[in-house]
C-alpha cells in the first residue's frame, strides 16, 4: 500500500470557543494535485497552516509521507513548501539574495543549477537584483512560488496562488505548476478560480464552517451535482408555458427562450418527445451542464450551520 504524501485524521482547531477547523480527515496520494475549496472563513488558511506546522493542532495528527508533523516537524517541514495567500517576504533582501539562502533555513544547501532554473521558468532574472518593496503584485506571486520551491519539497502548498494576477501570468504559473507536478511533486491547492481546479485538480475537497462537507473525484462531483440543462430557442413568444412543463426548473431568458433543468435521470431525448407533444415552436436546442461553480455554490449554500 502506497503511504499517503498527507494523511490529515480527525483535525480540530479551535480559536475562542470557534470551530475553525472540526473533526475534518482526508488524504492525499503521492503525485497528485488536490483540490481544497470552500468560502472566505471556511477554514482551509487553518488547516494550511496546521499542515505546514506554523499553527498548532488542538485535536487530530498530521502525517506528510509517513512522518508525524509533530513528533518529526524537523524532517516534515524540509518535505513541505507553502506559498501563503498573504504576500511574506523580506521587504529589504533582493530576490538573488532572497533565494541563494532560503534553501538554508530547511538545513538544505544551496543549488545554484536548480535556483537558475527557477529564475528563468518564473520569469525573475531581469528583476534578480531589485529589492522586494520595489517588485510589482505579479513579481512577487512569482517570487513566491520560487521561495517555496527553492529547497525541492516533495510536497507543495499552494494557498490562492493566481489571486490578484493576471491572465497571462495565471496561465504561465500553470504551466510551471503541471510541469513541476509531472517531475513528482505533490500539490495542495486552494483557489477561488473555481475553472482552474477543474482542470487541474484529480479531487476535490470542499471546506463549511471549519467541516469537510464533500470530497470527490473532480468528474464525479460534476457528474453527481453537475445538472443538465437545455437553452429552447422558440420561433414566436409563448405568452404562457404549458402544465406539461411542470416537471422541470423552468428559466425564461426572454419572450423567445427558455432554459429547463433536466430531472437526473432524464435524457435529451426524453425531453424532445415531451416538448413535441406539447406542440412548442422550437427552433434549437443547447445543451449545457453546470460547471464546478455552480456546484460549489450549490454545496455550501445547501449545508449552512443549523
Amino acid at each position: 500500500m502506497t503511504t499517503p504524501a498527507l494523511d490529515i485524521i480527525h483535525l480540530n482547531k479551535t480559536y475562542n470557543g470557534h470551530h475553525a477547523v472540526d473533526d475534518i480527515s482526508f488524504s492525499i496520494e503521492p503525485g497528485e494535485i488536490f483540490g481544497l475549496l470552500g468560502p472566505n472563513g471556511a477554514g482551509k488558511s487553518t488547516t494550511i497552516n496546521m499542515i505546514s506546522g506554523v499553527t498548532r493542532i488542538d485535536k487530530g495528527t498530521i502525517t506528510v509521507f509517513g512522518y508525524d508533523n509533530q513528533k518529526a516537524y524537523r524532517t516534515t517541514r524540509r518535505m513541505i513548501g507553502v506559498m501563503h495567500q498573504e504576500v511574506v517576504i523580506d521587504n529589504f533582501f533582493t530576490i538573488d539574495q532572497t533565494l541563494r539562502f532560503h534553501a538554508g533555513y530547511y538545513g538544505i544547501p544551496d543549488d545554484p543549477q536548480w535556483r537558475t532554473t527557477l529564475i528563468d521558468r518564473l520569469g525573475l532574472r531581469p528583476h534578480l537584483h531589485k529589492v522586494m518593496i520595489k517588485l510589482s503584485g505579479g513579481l512577487k506571486r512569482r517570487f513566491m512560488i520560487a521561495k517555496a520551491l527553492i529547497h525541492k519539497p516533495n510536497l507543495l502548498i499552494l494557498d490562492e496562488p493566481t489571486a490578484g494576477v493576471d491572465v497571462e501570468l495565471r496561465h504561465t504559473l500553470w504551466e510551471f505548476i503541471r510541469e513541476i507536478n509531472h517531475q513528482g511533486t505533490t500539490i495542495l491547492l486552494t483557489t477561488h478560480y473555481l475553472e482552474e481546479a477543474e482542470q487541474m485538480c484529480k479531487r476535490i475537497a470542499i471546506m463549511n464552517h471549519g467541516k469537510l462537507i464533500t470530497l470527490e473525484e473532480t468528474h464525479r462531483l460534476l457528474q453527481q451535482f453537475g445538472a443538465r440543462r437545455v437553452m429552447v430557442r422558440l420561433n414566436r413568444p409563448y405568452p404562457e408555458l404549458p402544465n406539461g412543463l411542470d416537471a422541470f426548473s423552468v428559466e425564461p431568458l426572454d419572450p423567445f427562450s427558455l432554459r429547463l433543468t433536466l430531472p437526473n435521470q432524464m435524457t435529451v431525448s426524453e425531453l424532445l418527445i415531451v416538448l413535441q407533444r406539447l406542440d412548442l415552436p422550437i427552433v434549437d436546442l443547447e445543451t449545457e451542464r453546470a460547471g464546478l461553480e455552480d456546484i460549489f455554490l450549490q454545496i455550501t449554500q445547501s449545508k449552512e450551520p443549523t
